[in-house]
């Protein structure tokens, strides 16, 4: 799969919100004081997609994932109705006017495109991380992943996994949440990040965001 697609901004002289924005009357960075712009992927599956004169269009079917799983490139849709199929158009990034935790917002119907121009599902669903194990560079199994979260703003990025801890097996299913690292390798099975992103782990989607930059301010600060 082409990572070309991967930190599309928005359209020239269109002027896009945050993670569910509502322009201008938002709070920091485009959306209400204190909302987390932080989702999980897997919530955004059969969201619909509305256009801002308020028409129900489509619901996502499918994400669709750059070829490192760092970025949304756009969504695979199908129709409204309960037993609808997929769509005969996709939606890239591109089109996006706003992902917001309710809705996918787009200006209008001219936003959708052919499905060529959204890769096939099957080439990038979850992220080719869903059900992968996490093992530090050190050895260490820290879990399963169970989810992708997705930070949304002009781009939509990876930001860590929802795993399923190591230590949790054989008990009552609970998770956390991980920080996604620059610098990754991923297969078929395992999901490889260094021991350092542990430290950063997050019991919850609200406390995780804080996390997130915590993780990253160490990671540069360890570059330098």
């Amino acid at each position: 799969m082409s990572g070309e697609r991967a930190g599309a901004a928005g359209q020239p002289g269109r002027e896009r919100p945050e993670a569910g924005g509502r322009g201008e009357g938002s709070g920091a960075a485009g959306r209400a004081p204190g909302a987390s712009a932080l989702m999980l992927a897997t919530g955004i599956a059969k969201r619909p997609v509305v256009t801002l004169g308020g028409e129900a269009v489509a619901q996502v079917r499918d994400i669709v994932f750059d070829s490192g799983g760092g970025h949304i490139v756009g969504f695979t849709l199908s129709g409204r109705r309960r037993l609808s199929g997929p769509m005969k158009r996709s939606l890239p990034w591109e089109g996006v006017y706003a992902l917001g935790h309710d809705a996918v917002m787009i200006e209008n119907e001219d936003a959708l495109e052919d499905p060529g121009e959204v890769v096939e599902r099957t080439e990038a669903k979850g992220g080719d991380v869903l059900e992968s194990r996490v093992l530090t560079d050190g050895g260490k199994d820290v879990g399963k992943i169970v989810d992708v979260v997705v930070q949304a703003g002009t781009t939509a990025d990876v930001v860590g996994y929802e795993i399923e801890p190591g230590d949790a097996r054989g008990r009552h299913p609970r998770t956390a949440f991980l920080p996604r690292a620059e610098t990754i390798s991923v297969s078929g099975e395992a999901l490889v990040i260094p021991a350092l992103a542990t430290e950063f782990m997050a019991d919850d989607l609200p406390g995780f965001e804080a996390q997130v930059r915590a993780f990253r301010d160490r990671m540069r600060k360890g570059a330098d």
